[in-house]
């Protein structure tokens, strides 16, 4: 949609790029992200620069790509995760190693989708 966009905005001088930013702590979404310290301070360990995402970094992208300085940069997706992306890897790679949770409220979702496969596998059955 980026590029899309950019190429049919261009001719009104309007410009638009994304920001594809990788961990940055927030107070919302960081606690169901990084669930416990320990898998917090694990993918700090595997992130290329041992660190996290400061959101004045982020903040200063934002504004380089709306300023002057940026004025013939259209169509872009510029990637701010310190490396992440370039490791091969997202931060939600290792959420295999998070133990399962007892009583998953996914359960009855998943007890769901088992009845109606039996079901669909019976009328199929009957039908022949």
């Amino acid at each position: 949609m980026t590029t899309s966009l950019a190429v049919e905005w261009a001719k009104y001088h309007i410009r638009v790029n994304a920001i594809a930013p990788g961990p940055f702590p927030t107070e919302g979404a960081w606690s169901r992200l990084m669930p416990s310290k320990q898998f917090e301070e694990h993918a700090r360990d595997k992130h290329p620069m041992k660190r996290f995402g400061q959101h004045e970094e982020l903040t200063n992208l934002a504004v380089f790509l709306i300023s002057d300085m940026a004025e013939y940069i259209n169509g872009e997706c510029v990637v701010i995760d310190g490396g992440q992306w370039l490791r091969g890897a997202g931060e939600f790679n290792d959420l295999s190693m998070l133990p399962k949770p007892s009583g998953n409220k996914w359960n009855p979702l998943a007890q769901k989708n088992e009845r109606i496969l039996k079901c669909t596998l019976q009328c199929r059955l009957c039908s022949y």
